[in-house]
């Protein structure tokens, strides 16, 4: 699908927006030089935060002891009492970028779910890979579980969630957290998550537009995060979530992505899967939204749409 192609199949306020799609510079970045991608990144995130409106949700920036070291998170505390639900947020950025410091979603999380959130610092590909990300995650998900009094949390009302990368991880986690017995999990919100490698859906095919996540970004991301195992039949599904053949047992899910997104199909095929299983899921998609669309042009119907759903969603869980 060429340019022109792909602009008319998005939503008109979408490809109408100024400034609607990512930096050139920043997709290429993902896949050719992550320490620049991850610079500008920043930046992206800065003026997101810049955006937002006075909030009564504090944060803390700290660090928690960590299977190999200190993890870096974020808590997020909105002024509602104690005990509340809790959220651990995994950031996106194509498991190449980001940070814990994620204001756009732990406040609107925090204060819409009224729930206590704690964004976690996972390690990044390429100087780790996989192992190191779900290591990580799942020790802030022990933390938070075990730090539950501390933190005024509801141990019993949890949940873990992404976007992006971060929904790859959450997912990720959900399946790690259940063989490993970890903490119980009301809701694993899984936001166009990244979880197969394989790129062998219409979907992945479709999407070659530079300034979306896009075809030859994702396979380089999946390159640097698999390490050995990328392009094998070894890949685990705590890495991508689509590969595992166990889905039962798992947390409810939310999983939502756009049609024209490069994560469509195997987000679809994935949710299908979990119904499948026995687990109770919801399945939203969006006409002609591309990734990440709804923060990149939040004052855009579907984008409204989009985003209270999937907060929506957490609320209703949580509750």
């Amino acid at each position: 699908m060429n340019t022109q192609e792909f602009l008319a199949t998005l939503d008109p306020e979408l490809a109408a927006a100024p400034d609607a799609f990512l930096p050139a510079a920043l997709v290429r970045a993902v896949g050719d030089d992550p320490p620049l991608a991850r610079r500008i990144d920043d930046e992206v995130l800065a003026q997101l935060a810049e955006q937002l409106p006075p909030t009564a949700v504090t944060l803390e920036e700290r660090t928690i002891p960590g299977p190999d070291g200190e993890i870096p998170i974020v808590i997020y505390q909105p002024p509602n009492d104690a005990p509340r639900p809790g959220l651990l947020w995994i950031h996106g950025g194509g498991y190449i970028s980001g940070r814990a410091r994620d204001d756009h979603n732990g406040i609107s999380f925090a204060e819409h779910a009224g729930c206590t959130v704690v964004s976690v610092e996972y390690r990044l590909a390429p100087e780790a890979t996989y192992k190191e990300a779900v290591a990580d995650c799942f020790g802030a998900l022990l933390w938070l579980a075990e730090h539950a009094d501390e933190l005024g949390v509801d141990r019993n009302r949890l949940a873990v969630g992404g976007a992006s990368a971060g929904g790859g991880l959450s997912a990720g986690l959900a399946l790690y957290n259940r063989d490993q017995g970890g903490p119980a999990l009301v809701l694993q919100l899984l936001i166009y998550p990244m979880i197969d490698d394989r790129h062998t859906t219409p979907s992945s095919h479709e999407i070659t537009f530079e300034r979306v996540w896009n075809r030859a970004v994702s396979q380089k991301a999946w390159r640097m995060y698999l390490g050995e195992e990328y392009g094998t039949d070894r890949a685990s599904p705590y890495a991508a979530a689509a590969r595992a053949t166990d889905l039962q047992h798992l947390p409810p899910a939310f999983v939502t992505v756009g049609t024209r997104d490069l994560f469509r199909d195997e987000s679809i095929v994935y949710a299908q899967r979990l119904m499948a299983a026995g687990v109770p899921t919801e399945l939203a998609v969006y006409p002609g939204v591309y990734h990440g669309a709804e923060t990149l042009v939040p004052q855009a119907a579907v984008s409204r749409r989009m985003r209270r759903d999937y907060l929506d969603a957490l609320k209703r869980a949580l509750a």
